[in-house]
């Protein structure tokens, strides 16, 4: 098995840090990886959530796309011979809004090697809302809106299934992202039902093997301090793993010494 790092972002993340790509492939380098997948936010469209400031920090502009692409092709040249370097992006899954997906992806389909599709956003108070952002933003735009965590995570599985449905129409190996992400103010929030997380994700492993699209066996939860544990638990890992679904490790670094985060318990997983 390669050692790959499947999500990763650069400084063309708003919400990231400003390092070159070089201190984050010399990182997987060092940690003995032998691919590395960079995964950037791409566009976004105008006005999706109501918050302006949020807006402008969760990702590029189309016209940073094509330095974005000339800037991780010219590190994939650099490496080449000592760490694979796949070009990649994080696709928002955008219920009903395909259309906008195919325009980010469609020019870029020779080049897209990765492709993760996750679930950011959800329908909430005034429209969207963003699932990751705040604690309160959720409790207050989510919760409240409806009515109990359970309703919460049963939307949010249902757009997951419908992301993983879209993701087969990307080009490149197509993998679902953080699909725990639902989990990441579990400790500031009413308790989540882990039987019903587990009913949710059971429920999406036939579909996974049916589509072909993969896992990203996401840790960042790990260094999340209302999280605290993996996107991703080890007993769905060694599910796909049985149903031949693809699990790759993804450290979702979004600083450089993020790259390798967590990857012992990933590893230990796969072993089962």
């Amino acid at each position: 098995m390669i050692k790959w790092d499947g999500h990763s972002h650069t400084k063309f993340c708003k919400h990231g840090h400003p390092d070159e790509l070089e201190r984050y492939l010399e990182q997987a380098v060092e940690l003995g990886f032998g691919r590395y997948s960079v995964t950037e936010h791409p566009p976004l469209p105008e006005r999706l959530i109501d918050d302006e400031r949020l807006m402008a920090e969760l990702a590029m502009d189309f016209a940073e796309m094509p330095a974005y692409f000339d800037y991780v092709r010219e590190y994939k040249k650099r490496y080449e011979g000592r760490l694979d370097i796949a070009i990649g992006l994080e696709f928002d899954y955008l219920h009903e809004n395909y259309a906008f997906t195919e325009r980010i992806a469609e020019p870029w389909a020779d080049v897209l090697e990765d492709a993760v599709m996750s679930v950011h956003y959800l329908p909430g108070r005034g429209g969207l809302r963003c699932i990751d952002y705040k604690p309160d933003d959720f409790r207050v735009n989510l919760l409240d809106y409806y009515g109990s965590m359970e309703k919460v995570v049963d939307e949010y599985f249902d757009h997951v299934e419908q992301a993983i449905e879209t993701a087969v129409r990307l080009p490149g190996r197509k993998r679902i992202g953080h699909i725990g992400l639902i989990e990441k103010f579990r400790q500031a929030l009413p308790p989540v039902d882990e039987a019903q997380i587990r009913h949710r994700l059971e429920k999406a492993l036939p579909l996974l093997k049916r589509t072909g699209v993969g896992v990203d066996v996401n840790t960042a939860g790990l260094r999340v301090a209302t999280c605290g544990k993996p996107y991703v638990p080890e007993w769905f890992i060694r599910e796909c793993v049985a149903a031949g679904v693809e699990c790759v490790y993804g450290s979702d670094s979004h600083k450089p010494e993020q790259v390798g985060f967590g990857w012992d318990y990933f590893e230990q997983a796969m072993r089962g």
